[in-house]
């Protein structure tokens, strides 16, 4: 039974899910009886931690985060952590479990994130997977990207050489030996360039030459993929409202102690928005004019990656879109809640 007030059967909730809910484009036809697991994605600064939190308390739900900052303890005010408060009350996954000095890329988010969802499932719980990092979610739902483990040396060598000839002579690099790869990426996606250049080192073979994803994951998970969003205009002032949250919350003296503990070692979590505008500011004299183009480079940073979310979950066909301008927070965990439970 879920809470009254909180699931409502009414026709007017069943006229604003066909209205706000668009149908999958692909189904995976059931053969065995396969396990339900949530997923919550959306553009930075929409409200995915407070929807998840609501679905969560009426479900029983536990959450995996899908985000490749928030992996990393001491990295909180930027990458909007969810608080202990929350996690107090529900459950949750992948959040502050590497140091800053650690690595983390898509094949650990893989792993790890399959094993709190079977862990979930084993204790009767629904899992629940709350980020917009699209990567990390396309590798959860088609399987992870084939090809050899890192190794170490390789990958330092690369690093250190792109932060001494600059990511453009990666790219061109990359652009030579695989070109397809190449035009898939964009001349700044530091971390898939070092990794293709990496594949290509360890085996002489493209990239473009594995077999990137199966979908294997769809034939025992049934994915209820959400993307939830508001119109661009809408959101784009809530996100630079976000950035000074951030910035007044301390974000400043928070990259201070990071960069004491090895940040500017971490060629992903250096890069991260937020932290590597910060980053500039504290190298520069830190002057008015210093301090105005870091505000104004950090809200430029979250609105661009904004829009790039939009343009990448327009092609992952399992997700439906949900505008939640026009209707509450409440109403939308209905909509998921229901979804769920309706589909057994």
């Amino acid at each position: 039974m879920v809470a009254q007030g909180v699931l409502s059967q009414d026709k007017e909730l069943q006229e604003l899910i066909s209205h706000f809910t668009l149908p999958l484009k692909s189904k995976i036809p059931p053969k065995t009886k396969r396990k339900k697991v949530i997923v919550i994605s959306g553009p930075t600064a929409v409200g995915k931690t407070p929807l998840s939190l609501l679905v969560a308390s009426v479900l029983g739900g536990e959450i995996v985060s899908a985000d490749s900052m928030q992996v990393y303890r001491n990295m909180d005010i930027g990458t909007a952590k969810v608080s202990h408060a929350d996690r107090a009350k529900v459950p949750h996954h992948l959040i502050d479990i590497r140091d800053i000095t650690e690595s983390f890329n898509v094949m650990d988010f893989y792993m790890e994130a399959m094993q709190a969802i079977e862990g979930t499932l084993a204790r009767n719980h629904v899992p629940i997977v709350v980020g917009g990092t699209g990567f990390y979610l396309h590798s959860l739902l088609s399987g992870p990207p084939s090809g050899p483990p890192s190794v170490r040396q390789v990958r330092t060598n690369l690093e250190d050489e792109m932060n001494e000839k600059g990511v453009n002579v990666l790219y061109e690099r990359l652009k030579n030996l695989d070109p397809d790869y190449a035009g898939k990426i964009t001349r700044s996606d530091r971390q898939k360039i070092i990794r293709a250049l990496e594949i290509i080192s360890l085996t002489n073979k493209k990239v473009s030459d594995f077999s990137i994803h199966s979908n294997a994951n769809q034939e025992s998970y049934d994915f209820r993929c959400w993307f939830v969003y508001m119109p661009k205009e809408i959101l784009y002032p809530k996100v630079d409202l976000r950035c000074e949250k951030m910035i007044g919350e301390g974000l400043v003296e928070e990259v201070k102690g990071l960069q004491q503990r090895g940040l500017e070692k971490n060629m992903s979590a250096s890069q991260a928005i937020g932290y590597r505008q910060c980053l500039d500011f504290l190298h520069s004299v830190q002057s008015e004019e210093d301090w105005s183009i870091f505000v104004d480079s950090f809200k430029k940073a979250s609105r661009r990656y904004a829009k790039r979310q939009f343009t990448w979950f327009r092609k992952e066909p399992l997700f439906r879109w949900l505008n939640i301008d026009n209707i509450s927070f409440e109403n939308a965990a209905e909509m998921l809640i229901q979804d769920y439970e309706q589909s057994f």
